[in-house]
């Protein structure tokens, strides 16, 4: 490593700095030749190479005016970087005022920022850097103590768009946390959509027991999770209780978000028998179970009449298990017109256990509104007028393919996820819900 002193690293500061000089005017001189509109103009880029002389004097520390050595609680051991104040400052309004009065300055990190922040430095004088996931929130937390606002925008843009890459431990659990604590909004909403429509998966994964007491409660509350069945969910929410003994009254809170109407009487029947969590809290539930066996013991319509179905608890979310739905694989969803046909149960009642509907769906990547349909002109020849491919929408058509006196007072909502599969794994990116109304 270079030293601060002595003339071997001024020769080479010297020089680098003359060559950013000729550099400098051989581009304002071709910015000239542009303006004036001679032909014979042309733009000498030497970018990357000024960029390559930046990285040596970081790497080697020529010309250095400035030493940041940075400390951890974990170590004796000071990492040392010789850098300069001018590139500094010019990204940290933080290093701008730290380096105004003395030229070396210890900084203290906790060891995850600390491990990475020679990455950080070199983003600072090359405006580039390359992150790994585990990575993201501590370069987040370096970019935000430094006041490097660019830097600070990308990770969190980074973090958005990288909620579907394989991990080993899962991280997306850990990003929607952070952004909590930062108080990032945008963050905390994309994190949170990709865990419900992607539950199943972060199920079964390391992150789940990471989960919180207020993100859980969050998932439990909503409509919209994609998972094979209520009962996995349960069986989740007992391991997570069990693992964390929250107080009770988080529990009971919890335990009472459940949808017990969701899971079968037989189900049901064996989690009174079985699970010690539910036996532990059974005070607090059992007006709960006791409602849910009231529900598949009667028909729809005569429970209606008694309880209030329209709350949430009567409410299926979207379940992957074969009685909910059918998985439709589309290999080429821009030119390919479909059609398929499948079965769902009538209603989530056991009273309708035998009871189903068929239901056929049509998909089309180039359906057109009427605006922009085919219409013949005037003309003799009666020619149609051209319409673009990319004008069209894709459309998607439910329609059930019977009728029969079983549907009076059922009101369907139809729910299509469009997945992609990525690493052997298929990720939900959009669920749209339709009403029994319409059927597009």
């Amino acid at each position: 490593m270079a030293r601060l002193s002595g003339t071997r690293p001024a020769r080479r500061w010297g020089c680098a700095a003359a060559a950013f000089l000729l550099l400098l005017l051989t581009v304002q001189a071709a910015q000239k030749a542009d303006l004036s509109g001679d032909a014979t103009a042309a733009t000498i880029n030497h970018s990357l190479t000024l960029l390559q002389r930046l990285q040596e004097l970081l790497q080697n520390g020529n010309g250095s005016d400035t030493v940041l050595r940075v400390r951890t609680a974990a170590s004796d051991e000071a990492k040392v970087f010789h850098t300069h104040q001018l590139l500094l400052s010019l990204q940290s309004e933080v290093f701008e005022s730290l380096l105004r009065n003395q030229s070396v300055v210890t900084l203290h990190e906790p060891p995850e920022t600390a491990a990475i922040f020679e990455k950080f430095i070199r983003y600072l004088y090359c405006g580039g850097v390359s992150i790994l996931l585990h990575q993201a929130i501590p370069m987040h937390q370096l970019a935000s103590k430094y006041r490097v606002w660019g830097l600070q925008r990308g990770v969190a843009d980074y973090m958005r768009t990288h909620l579907a890459s394989e991990s080993s431990q899962g991280h997306v659990v850990g990003w929607y946390h952070y952004a909590v604590r930062i108080g990032d909004a945008a963050l905390q909403e994309t994190c949170l959509q990709f865990l419900a429509w992607n539950l199943s998966a972060v199920l079964g994964s390391a992150e789940w027991g990471s989960v919180s007491v207020e993100l859980l409660l969050l998932l439990l509350e909503r409509s919209d999770l994609v998972l094979h069945s209520e009962l996995e969910l349960y069986t989740a929410v007992e391991g997570w209780l069990s693992r964390r003994q929250p107080e009770d009254a988080v529990a009971q809170r919890v335990l009472r978000s459940i949808r017990y109407p969701m899971i079968a009487p037989s189900q049901l029947f064996r989690l009174q028998a079985q699970s010690a969590v539910l036996a532990r809290h059974h005070a607090a539930v059992q007006d709960l179970l006791f409602q849910a066996f009231q529900f598949h013991a009667a028909s729809p319509l005569h429970f209606a009449k008694y309880f209030d179905v329209n709350c949430s608890m009567f409410l299926p979310r979207n379940y992957l298990a074969p009685s909910w739905g059918s998985q439709w694989i589309i290999n080429n969803p821009a030119r390919d017109d479909r059609s398929t046909s499948f079965q769902t149960q009538l209603g989530p009642s056991s009273h309708d256990a035998g009871k189903r509907v068929t239901w056929n769906v049509l998909f089309s990547p180039r359906w057109l509104p009427v605006s922009l349909r085919p219409v013949y002109s005037d003309s003799v020849s009666g020619a149609v007028q051209p319409v673009r491919i990319e004008d069209g929408r894709p459309r998607l058509v439910i329609t059930p393919a019977m009728s029969s006196p079983d549907f009076a007072g059922v009101s369907f909502q139809k729910t299509v996820l469009v997945g992609v599969r990525q690493q052997g794994r298929v990720l939900v990116k959009h669920a749209y819900s339709f009403h029994q109304s319409s059927d597009e």
